[in-house]
This record gives C-alpha cells, structure tokens and sequence, in this order.
C-alpha cells in the first residue's frame, strides 16, 4: 500500500504558471453528449490559455456518438489548427469511461492527464496554476476545487448544494482532500501506473483521489458555475452508481487494497 495522500490548499490570488511550467506536456479530456451548442467555445478559450501561458496542452473530446454533431465540430476545430482531438465512441457509455477512454488515447509523450467538464461550470483560467503545481510544485495531483477559501458555487439550486456536500461528507473519510468529488483536475500520468480505475458513473475524481499514487495534492480554489449550455446528466441512477463506487472503494480499503 502506498504511503497515505496529503493536500495542501491554494491561495485565491491570480497568478501565471511559471516559464518552465510550457515544459510540462498535458492532456485535458473532456467527454461530451449532446455539447454542440458550447463546444467551440470551449475549446476555443482553452486553446487561448494554453497560448496566453506558453503551456503545452491537448484538448481530447470524447464524444459518445452525440445526435447534435458534437463529434463531427470538433473534427472540424482540428481540421483548423485548434490543439483537439476527438475519439469518437459509439453511443453513450458513461463519463467515467470516457474519460479513461480518452487518456488511452491521449498523446503518449503527455506527462499528465486530467478532466475537465464541457459545460462552462469548471474555470480555464486556473490551468495555469493547476499545470505549475505539477511543473514546479512537487505535487502529483491538482484539483479545481469548490471548498477551500476562495472557491465556491454559483447558481446552483439548494438541492444541488445539499448533494453535493452530502455525497462529500459520505467520501471524507477516505482523503484529506476537501473537494473529494470534483471533477476538474491534472494528475501525473505515472501516479495512474498499476492502478485500476473503475469506470463506473461518473465521479472519476474520487476515483483517482482515493486510489493513485500522486503523494502530494493541491487543492485550486475556483467558483463553480452551473452549465451555461446544454443539458445536465445528473439523474437518480448516478447517484445510485455513485454510492456503489463508493462502497467498492470502502470495501477495497478494508481488505487492505487502496
């Protein structure tokens, strides 16, 4: 077993990843269903942070077969020169799988991978400190995170805030971490080696945060903002698979396995 996680918070105020932090090559996957009407958008502002902070950065799509076009426009932002690649699945087969799916098939030479929404909720503009963390840092983990001062929530209803702090107090005992379920983060590819991620709903965050071997993790305070297009894939049925990933983790804890 490896040695326990620690995590350290971020302060709140602006600041550019470091000149050696281009050197770092990453790979931000965003899985999509159904995310034409924000998609270029999205990757359009990414590609502008990736070139406003010299930072080597590769956007993966992984779109399941999306009715709206989705996969078929970020073709086209290829096509032209935009830092993207799409893996086109088949039909819908879950976030979680996407995103494991879409590190597969990121660039071999990135030295790390993450996660990102399609929604407009996760900020762009911390990239930069998220990448200087592992460039300079010594950190193998950095999270966009909800719960450390400076970050926080914004137009959500009390139902969803409820949840989430709820679906958090559930996972606390595993991590330090106070952002346990977020899904915006960077990890060292070579924390994910020897590690089996299970794809089940769509909280791979907590996944990695309870099982890579990252050793250090900085938490990056950033508002979250609910989704700006398209339609949310929260339902009752993730929640359901929430709570069984969550008992698979417990369960692997007390048989000794991390």
């Amino acid at each position: 077993m490896s040695p326990p996680a620690t995590s350290d918070q971020a302060d709140s105020s602006p600041s550019g990843a470091p000149q050696t932090a281009k050197k770092l090559k990453f790979s931000v996957v965003v899985p999509t269903y159904n995310e034409a009407d924000g998609i270029e958008k999205l990757v359009t502002t990414l590609r502008d942070v990736f070139e406003q902070n010299g930072l080597d950065g590769e956007i993966v799509v992984v779109d399941d077969n999306s009715p709206d076009g989705t996969g078929a426009i970020v073709d086209r932002l290829e096509h032209e020169g935009y830092p993207v690649r799409c893996l086109h699945r088949p039909g819908k087969m879950g976030l979680s799988s996407g995103v494991i799916d879409g590190w597969r098939f990121a660039r071999p030479d990135s030295a790390a991978v993450g996660a990102m929404d399609a929604d407009f909720s996760h900020d762009a503009s911390i990239l930069p400190r998220m990448v200087a963390a592992l460039q300079e840092g010594g950190y193998g983990l950095a999270i966009g995170s909800r719960y450390v001062p400076g970050g926080g929530i914004s137009n959500w209803p009390k139902r969803r805030i409820v949840t989430s702090r709820v679906a958090i107090a559930l996972a606390q005992p595993l991590t330090p971490i106070r952002d346990i379920t977020s899904g915006y983060f960077l990890v060292k590819r070579e924390a994910l080696e020897g590690v089996e991620l299970d794809p089940i709903g769509f909280k791979i965050g907590l996944e990695v945060i309870a099982k890579a071997h990252y050793g250090r993790a900085l938490e990056v305070p950033y508002v979250f903002t609910d989704r700006v297009a398209g339609t949310s894939k929260l339902n009752q049925n993730e929640i359901l698979n929430y709570l069984k990933q969550l008992g698979r983790i417990y369960g692997a804890r007390l048989r000794g396995k991390r």
